[in-house]
């Protein structure tokens, strides 16, 4: 049950495994980066493909096992969070614990990178996508729109993972467009820990400038560019 809690649910469906292999298009010169690699089932998928494959797992059971399915193929697997790592990649494939999806974003946007292919929880991606005023639409919201192209290419059925979640779950295109300083990252984070208020006020409080330009307008008002525009680094 603790994993259960962690949101670790385990693609397992080999349909499933393939489509997305298939999506991600790898070219044999592209490197790959897996996050998250579970019990290694996509990982042994991944295998061969592009110039070189790497996977992080931080649960040292599921490194065992994926060590396992994937020996002799030349595949290296870490043990331990590639949000530390930080490794070079063009492609990034994975079917990561839903926990952690806020933290994957706010560590892909300041990546650089070609494009991923990742499955994720549906309801995540809605707020992923909402527009400015949505009630969906928050921070992580504005800062995947202002780093990626996103795109739902698929649905993934809950049978397909092990366990089965109680959510439904999407495989997302995302297309990097600019790469993010970290210190932009945190900007966007801190402007929307204030995301009802009018924007001359959160700006104020956070000592951000601009402080007069945007009338009655709430933060959660704001559009992608003009988050971008006031959270650029040297504004705080």
């Amino acid at each position: 049950m603790k994993r259960r809690r962690l949101g670790q649910h385990y693609l397992a469906d080999e349909v499933a495994v393939r489509r997305v292999v298939e999506l991600a298009a790898i070219k044999p010169s592209e490197r790959v980066l897996e996050i998250g690699t579970g019990k290694g089932v996509l990982t042994k998928e991944l295998a061969g493909r592009g110039s070189a494959l790497v996977g992080y797992e931080v649960d040292s059971e599921n490194f065992e096992d994926t060590k396992e399915a994937v020996r002799g193929t030349g595949v290296a697997i870490r043990l331990g969070s590639a949000f530390d790592a930080r490794p070079e990649f063009d492609v990034l494939v994975s079917s990561l614990p839903y926990s952690e999806s806020a933290t994957f974003v706010e560590w892909l946007s300041a990546m650089t990178f070609d494009r991923a292919v990742v499955v994720l929880q549906d309801d995540f991606v809605r707020k992923l996508l909402a527009p400015p005023g949505d009630r969906e639409y928050r921070g992580i919201s504005a800062l995947a729109q202002i780093a990626f192209g996103i795109k739902v290419v698929d649905r993934i059925a809950r049978a397909s993972f092990s366990p089965q979640p109680r959510v439904n779950s999407v495989i997302v295109s995302i297309v990097s467009k600019r790469r993010l300083p970290e210190c932009e990252v945190a900007n966007v984070v801190r402007l929307f820990s204030l995301r009802r208020r009018q924007v001359g006020s959160a700006l104020g409080k956070l000592r951000m400038g601009h402080t007069g330009a945007f009338g009655q307008r709430r933060v959660f008002e704001l559009t992608p560019e003009e988050v971008h525009e006031l959270c650029l680094c040297g504004r705080a």
